[in-house]
């Protein structure tokens, strides 16, 4: 089984040779797929680097399109049995992977979602966020008839061809009640969650996420639950 690691990276000069190293460390089959996404912070000259090794391709956006655009791109190129989504900012760590892998392995799963709120040891940070976050996932569970208890997580795990075979549309942040909306509706599609380590990041470390994500999270589930 091989994997293709999509690595969307806005700014994030300080972790992406540690977020690299750790993905490369992990013992499976792999492409790794970064896809920046018009850094200014000079993480571009940093990816440049790699640019010989065979196991890492680069993707430039030459403008900030949103996490969305980055994994679309992402996705579209590629060539994995399954596809997991990276950050790039160590607030999650490659060491769950035979977690998160393990159902898909074990012919049980066809997507996989890692949450950070099923028991897994996590660093303690902002309770509003928590809130936004358990809000947010009640909101799409009410509305996909999931029962997920972490729909905002970045890891998520996909067997590519139903990945690729979802129309995605969203630039930004709505990437993730997005997919669940049209994962939730691909008939016959099995859907697990796994509990994952959670290394979170304060604003003064990077953390990009702001009260006007959450707002519109909350009309991305709307959009793409209830309009046609």
């Amino acid at each position: 089984m091989k994997l293709s690691i999509i690595i969307p990276v806005f700014n994030e000069r300080e972790t992406i040779e540690q977020v690299i190293a750790a993905v490369k460390q992990t013992p499976y089959d792999k492409e790794i797929i970064v896809v920046d996404d018009g850094s200014t912070d000079g993480t571009q000259q940093v990816l440049a680097e790699y640019k010989n090794d065979p196991q890492i391709r680069v993707l430039i956006q030459p403008t900030n399109r949103g996490k969305g655009a980055a994994l679309r791109r992402g996705i579209a190129t590629a060539e994995g049995d399954v596809i997991i989504i990276q950050d790039a900012d160590l607030e999650y760590t490659p060491e769950d992977y035979p977690t998160l892998l393990k159902p898909i392995e074990d012919g049980r799963a066809d997507v996989v979602y890692g949450s950070r709120f099923q028991g897994g040891p996590g660093r303690v940070l902002y309770f509003r966020h928590m809130l936004g976050n358990r809000f947010l996932t009640f909101l799409s569970n009410l509305l996909t008839d999931l029962n997920l208890t972490d729909m905002e997580t970045c890891y998520k795990v996909f067997r590519r061809s139903i990945i690729q075979g979802l129309v995605l549309e969203s630039d930004r942040f709505g990437f993730e009640p997005e997919v669940t909306a049209k994962l939730a509706r691909v008939p016959g599609i099995v859907i697990y969650e796994v509990p994952i380590s959670y290394h979170g990041r304060t604003y003064d470390q990077g953390k990009k996420i702001t009260w006007k994500d959450g707002v519109s999270a909350v009309w991305a589930i709307f959009r793409y639950n209830v309009l046609p």
